[in-house]
């Protein structure tokens, strides 16, 4: 019998044939950006094609034009306002190709900018229906390119593909119920599937204070079809092509607790984990790498069985970082930063992948600066605990991290205590970080010079009490109170150069307001990041010695990136104030008031640049 017919007998050669059929159609697409061309993109400056710039998501350029010696001539070279009254939160990282820059916007918009002269090409604002419930402002943080598409998400549970030259709709998804609390505020990824060859489509969900169960997503990039889909809850069940597939981790949910009748508990059913940040991805283990949100509700109570302490219910695969195996969406290992979650302190700030010498021996890494307040570095191939070190001062919820479990030591009495007898709310106690976190979603970079982590965090406190709650579709699912206060007098924005090895901070930068932008560092030895009140500052790296300043006019909230074009560099970031801050932010609310909101993308570059003599 011949190799073909054995193959038909089996059906072998049916699935042979539609899987060569998904990679040429992938191919088709990919006559603008590659596969390869993203997998090389931290080493191609003359693109940015990834939210991180790579996929270790270093933020770290190969460019040094602009160095330290010269980043005081940094002058504008074109500015576009992004126009309307939608002028509010603009927390996007810009994408660059072929000579275009492509931003996303507050309320669900995408421009597409000439990268030399600020041009409007086209611009699509996504039709947003009523009763979208964005937790914490109407924000996007950056879209994803492949072939000639170019992805984003919206606030109503959706993902869109557009055509990159004229900004057409190529195909839109919603891939769940908006009207309970389901949005997306991600920059999607893309990765390839080293097992299949294709190439994927990630996203994540948003609406863990809704009460959602949290969920990642693969999808055809082509066609946008869902390929699998695995929840952020231990039992739940997960989806591969179509069809029910596995649950995540234990079906039973031991680590969630029943109540008398042997039922799971409330919470369980809306048990929160959105991994709504964007994901790594690792070529080399073939390995998806996100953050995992917090547990639904806050209050930990409800989470816990009765009369028990909550540090006995983990409430899996909650506030930590997961690797999902991009072939079948299982997933392959799982670290918890804060177990049985009771401050909001999710895990879903971003995973950067790095390498470094431990006796001798390459170590390879993921780092993470939680919302608690702890720096983590954890084995990306299996995901062990390797360290974990505080990262900002005066944390009062753990005294540390310990360093055979990998658990964080608490302290008695942080917890919320639940309400007396008659009374509706539970005693407030004071913890620090409060859940806006040590450091939020704005992510840090890391700088192949030094060998250390840039990071924009904060030092606040809250008051925090628990209080009744009760599922109610399309409600904020909290069960807990709160109120942001300051901790010091003179600032409460930090930027900190931190060695992961040692755990030493190296230096630290203060600043009035909160810190909530991105970072990003380059081979000129030069760290960028924006503040609060409105500018874009550089930093030594060696020193943390201000070297320049621009004021754009309204509070930054995003992440800057930087890239070549016609032989010179260029730095671009996008300028307006919103996110969870003025939302949610207490007296820091209060404090950031006088910020004027804004929307436009700002570019900068050195005039007039002499090439002979940068060359010399």
């Amino acid at each position: 019998m011949s190799v073909s017919n054995t193959l038909k007998k089996t059906g072998l050669l049916k699935s042979a044939v539609l899987i060569a059929a998904a990679l040429a159609s992938q191919n088709a697409l990919a006559k603008g950006v590659t596969w390869e061309d993203i997998e090389n993109d931290a080493n191609t400056p003359e693109d940015v094609l990834m939210y991180g710039m790579g996929p270790q998501a270093q933020r770290f350029s190969p460019l040094d034009q602009i160095n330290k010696d010269n980043v005081h001539m940094l002058t504008p070279a074109w500015t576009m306002s992004f126009g309307d009254e939608k002028q509010r939160g603009q927390e996007s990282q810009a994408l660059v190709y072929d000579g275009v820059v492509y931003v996303t916007g507050s309320y669900s918009r995408i421009f597409a900018f000439d990268a030399r002269t600020g041009e409007k090409k086209w611009s699509y604002s996504h039709r947003l229906p009523e009763g979208i419930r964005p937790c914490c402002d109407v924000i996007n943080r950056g879209a994803a390119i492949f072939g000639d598409l170019v992805y984003f998400g919206t606030l109503d549970a959706g993902i869109v593909a557009l055509d990159r030259h004229t900004g057409k709709v190529a195909w839109k998804k919603r891939f769940e119920d908006y009207r309970v609390g389901y949005t997306m505020t991600g920059a999607p990824t893309l990765v390839k599937d080293q097992k299949s060859g294709k190439v994927l489509l990630i996203h994540g969900s948003s609406g863990d204070e809704f009460g959602v169960v949290g969920k990642l997503f693969a999808r055809d990039p082509l066609t946008g079809e869902e390929v699998w889909m695995r929840p952020f809850v231990e039992g739940h069940m997960g989806r591969l092509n179509g069809e029910e597939s596995t649950p995540t981790g234990d079906k039973n949910a031991p680590t969630w607790p029943r109540d008398e009748n042997g039922e799971l508990v409330e919470a369980w059913h809306h048990g929160g984990g959105a991994p709504w940040q964007s994901a790594s991805f690792d070529v080399e283990t073939n390995t998806i790498i996100i953050g995992a949100g917090n547990p639904a509700p806050w209050n930990t109570w409800k989470r816990t069985a009765k009369g028990d302490d909550p540090r006995n219910w983990d409430n899996l695969y909650t506030s930590g970082q997961v690797g999902v195996d991009p072939t079948t969406g299982e997933v392959k290992w799982f670290y918890q930063h804060t177990p049985n979650d009771a401050w909001d302190f999710s895990g879903n700030n971003e995973l950067v992948l790095f390498e470094y010498e431990d006796n001798g021996k390459t170590v390879k890494a993921t780092a993470h600066a939680d919302r608690n307040g702890f720096f983590y570095v954890v084995d990306r191939e299996n995901g062990d605990f390797i360290k974990g070190f505080p990262f900002v001062d005066k944390i009062t919820w753990a005294t540390h991290i310990d360093p055979d479990t990998g658990r964080p030591v608490e302290v008695e009495g942080q917890r919320p205590p639940l309400p007396e007898p008659g009374e509706e709310k539970g005693k407030s106690i004071e913890v620090s970080p409060p859940f806006l976190g040590g450091k939020n979603w704005n992510p840090m970079a890391y700088s192949q010079n030094t060998g250390w982590f840039y990071l924009g965090a904060n030092h606040w406190k809250e008051d925090y009490w628990t209080e009744e709650v009760n599922y109610v579709k399309g409600n904020a699912y909290l069960g807990q109170g709160f109120r942001i206060k300051t901790l010091f007098d003179d600032h409460v924005g930090v930027l900190r150069a931190v060695d992961p090895v040692s755990g030493e901070i190296k230096w630290t930068h203060k600043e009035k307001l909160p810190l909530w932008a991105g970072v990003l560092a380059t081979k000129g030895g030069l760290i960028f990041t924006g503040t609060g009140d409105g500018f874009i500052k550089a930093f030594d790296e060696k020193t943390g010695e201000e070297l320049w300043k621009f004021q754009t006019g309204s509070g930054i909230v995003s992440c800057p990136i930087t890239w070549e074009m016609d032989g010179e560099q260029y730095i671009g970031f996008a300028s307006g104030y919103g996110g969870a801050v003025p939302l949610w932010g207490g007296d820091m609310a209060e404090l950031t008031k006088p910020v004027a909101q804004g929307g436009s993308f700002w570019v900068f570059k050195i005039p007039n640049f002499d090439k002979k003599l940068a060359s010399r």
